[in-house]
């Protein structure tokens, strides 16, 4: 070969870049006789058949010198040279055998790419689903995702009872165990679903908004256990029995501790929230300023002061429901604090008429003795005269519904409710037990030791149980099953015991939550009170004590759950106890 002719090889292969085989455009080949025909019918030009026929000839496009290496009519050149315009993808073609009919439900289904199956399963005929007759299905292993998804607007009745044959090789793909054969409807929907979210996962903005979804959930659910467990304080209390001899009781901070320091003036009453759920007492001070603290057993903070200069209070209660307090005292008026807004009425002096007092309304009886029934419907108010007056609660404070009143017209010195009846007492000691229903008196009786003005001062019930105190000082404890059942006797109940503990006027007789502690105390004396075990109607030897700061106790009240006793006193202190029967309960 001339040296010339081997400088112009070598600069023409050079000019070539190398690129990886397959990635040259195909060299252009000649027109067929379609081509040609078809160019002839759009364009009008004449048809010439080619010479060769159906004979396609590869147009190397650059000749060759005879005197290359291979030749020209070298074999392994010619067909090196027709498939090197090919791609590596056409170059060769890989066998997988013939597959029978595929099952019409998988028609649409395409499997993950990296499912470990496709290499066994590769080749296997898969028979139609109506060759044979479908084998039982096998109960499903697969639990339903803990996702909660909207219920279907719309389901197929039929899809329960559909067969899903898994035979075929992608239809095997959806099997959590080699021995499952068929599946039913909801089972191959499920698995489908299943399939479909490993192959597409949910998109991050997705699965924080369900994450966040059920943490909000998650903390809700916890809530309501939290006040569930709190809610349910107080049947968990009823079922632990306290023992008598000894109490078990702490000294705790005062309630009014934070507010001491700037007011002293004699408590006159106090009362615990009815919701075990909500720690809140309500005091009432002759300064006519009523305080709401939250107990905690600490620092028991003060949440709220209502100063009512028109009304000195003498009586502070929660409705049941746990909404409103009402505060009465000796004028005929009423004021309702509600708590949620915040916002305080009071009723108009007189509307109830003459019976409430007199026109200056100091005079007069006031409306401080009165008791909301259990469901907070009716509130029941003591007038002049022996009346009894019923308040339709629902309705509004001035709605009177009907009156009750005692045979002898003495005055009623205590209300409290027994289911749907109102028990009431006089200054004569004598009982009556009223149906509100029918508005007639149902039971009549007098008190042991009773019968003349002034002997009775005052009544409290609890469950089973009520106590009438007298003058006297003695306390006598009756089953309400025996003194409050409906009778046309006026035959005086037997007291189960009259408690001899204190020796002046009996003034404050007070029930804990499940009657197994009654309270009783005498603002005459200073230390006048005791706790008696209702079980066995005996005092606590260890309580009170010489070193017991009690004071003249003015109120009390026991908490809803029975582990706190709150006492009033005439120095302006409310003393807290923990009862630690009912406190290792909470």
């Amino acid at each position: 070969m001339a040296k010339g002719q081997l400088k112009k090889l070598k600069a023409q292969a050079a000019q070539k870049a190398a690129a990886p085989l397959g990635t040259r455009a195909p060299i252009a080949t000649p027109k067929d006789d379609e081509e040609r025909k078809l160019e002839s019918i759009l364009f009008g030009t004449p048809y010439v058949p080619s010479a060769a026929g159906n004979e396609m000839v590869i147009d190397l496009g650059e000749e060759e010198d005879d005197d290359t290496e291979g030749g020209e009519g070298s074999g392994e050149g010619a067909g090196g040279k027709e498939m090197e315009g090919m791609a590596d993808g056409d170059l060769f073609y890989v066998d997988e055998g013939e597959s029978g009919p595929k099952d019409d439900a998988f028609a649409d289904y395409e499997p993950p790419a990296s499912d470990a199956s496709d290499s066994e399963d590769e080749g296997e005929d898969a028979g139609p689903s109506t060759s044979a007759p479908a084998p039982a299905p096998i109960p499903s292993t697969s639990a339903p995702t803990d996702r909660k998804r909207k219920p279907p607007a719309w389901s197929d009745p039929t899809d329960p009872t559909l067969l899903i044959p898994l035979t075929s090789h992608r239809s095997r793909k959806l099997r959590d165990a080699p021995t499952e054969t068929a599946l039913s409807g909801p089972d191959y929907e499920r698995r489908l679903r299943r399939q479909f979210e490993l192959i597409n996962p949910a998109p991050e903005w997705a699965s924080s908004a369900r994450k966040k979804a059920r943490q909000a959930n998650q903390e809700q659910e916890d809530l309501s256990n939290v006040v569930s467990g709190v809610l349910n304080r107080g049947s968990g209390g009823r079922n632990r029995v306290i023992a008598q001899g000894t109490l078990d009781i702490s000294r705790l901070p005062d309630a009014n501790v934070s507010s001491s320091a700037t007011s002293s003036s004699p408590i006159q009453s106090l009362q615990f929230h009815p919701s075990p759920s909500v720690p809140l007492l309500a005091t009432a001070s002759s300064d006519r300023r009523i305080k709401l603290f939250t107990i905690d057993g600490h620092t028991n903070p003060l949440l709220q002061t209502l100063h009512i200069p028109a009304l000195p209070p003498t009586s502070v209660q929660f409705h049941p429901g746990g909404g409103e307090l009402l505060i009465s005292g000796k004028r005929p008026v009423l004021v309702v604090h509600d708590l949620q807004s915040g916002f305080t009425r009071t009723s108009p002096r007189g509307l109830w008429g003459a019976t409430f007092g007199g026109a200056n309304g100091e005079s007069g009886e006031g409306m401080e003795v009165s008791a909301f029934s259990p469901s907070g419907d009716v509130l029941a108010v003591a007038g002049r005269g022996g009346h009894v007056h019923l308040v339709d609660w629902k309705a509004g404070m001035g709605q009177v519904i009907g009156s009750l009143k005692t045979g002898s017209g003495e005055s009623v010195k205590s209300l409290w409710w027994d289911a749907e009846r109102v028990v009431g007492m006089t200054g004569e000691s004598e009982v009556y037990v009223w149906d509100v229903g029918e508005r007639r008196c149902v039971r009549r009786w007098m008190d042991e030791g009773g019968g003349y003005r002034g002997s009775g001062r005052v009544m409290g019930g609890g469950r089973g149980y009520c106590g009438v105190g007298s003058a006297s000082g003695f306390v006598n404890v009756y089953s309400s099953q025996h003194a409050l059942a409906e009778s046309s006797t006026t035959k005086k109940p037997k007291p189960l015991k009259s408690i001899a503990n204190l020796k002046t006027p009996i003034s404050l007789v007070k029930f804990n939550h499940d009657s197994q502690l009654m309270a009783i105390a005498s603002k005459e004396v200073k230390d006048a009170m005791r706790l008696i075990h209702i079980p066995s109607l005996t005092s606590f030897s260890n309580w009170p004590n010489a070193g017991t700061p009690l004071g003249t106790v003015t109120s009390l009240d026991f908490s809803p759950t029975g582990e706190y006793l709150a006492v009033g006193n005439t120095r302006g202190r409310a003393l807290v106890w923990g009862l630690g029967g009912y406190r290792s309960q909470s």
